[in-house]
């Protein structure tokens, strides 16, 4: 069966996550300057980056299928927690988050008939992480490429008292708002 949409991300999670909506895809991953612009909210910038990497797809490509494009960030205390660079900036985004409540964004953009998007908000409670935690953790390769340093869907569940929203917008695509803007472009998950 041929793609129905091309998604704009390498991202395994978000593959799997779309297999899940049986959502036949093609992967046309975009790189992209993914630095916050000085005192960007962090609403507009994962809208921005997932817009952004929406249209350098489409502007690469030219394609005729819709393009899907994400981007996920964790934000405690308003600020803004990417993907770590290093050990010490991964054990010290880990150490902000214990014992503490944040929030991850999920935009989603999609470019097809006409340009929508969509945005997911989700609370995660971590419990108290001691410095073994922290550095077992860093230890299993989990935190290095992945925004806040954990994943909610690897070893980090154990971290995690209690969600409140999507937990696939944690996971970098949030099924209910990426269905819904494949709906209005005419792709139902259900009916297909």
């Amino acid at each position: 069966m041929p793609a129905q949409i091309i998604l704009a991300s390498s991202s395994p999670r978000r593959r799997e996550l779309l297999d899940q909506l049986n959502i036949r895809h093609r992967v046309h991953a975009v790189a992209i300057d993914e630095t916050p612009h000085p005192n960007e909210a962090p609403l507009a910038y994962v809208q921005r980056m997932a817009a952004e990497k929406s249209l350098a797809c489409q502007q690469a490509i030219q394609a005729e299928l819709p393009i899907l494009a994400a981007d996920t960030t964790v934000v405690q205390g308003g600020l803004i927690m990417g993907k770590p660079a290093n050990q010490a900036e991964a054990l010290a985004m880990l150490a902000r988050l214990s014992g503490t409540s944040h929030h991850v964004y999920t935009a989603v953009s999609l470019r097809g008939r006409e340009h929508g998007q969509a945005i997911s908000f989700t609370e995660v409670i971590f419990k108290t992480l001691s410095e073994a935690d922290m550095l077992a953790y860093w230890r299993t390769g989990e935190p290095a490429d992945k925004a806040g340093a954990y994943a909610i869907q690897g070893r980090a569940a154990q971290f995690v008292v209690s969600i409140n929203g999507s937990y696939s917008g944690v996971v970098g695509l949030p099924l209910f708002e990426t269905a819904a803007l494949l709906t209005q472009q005419g792709i139902s998950p259900l009916h297909e």
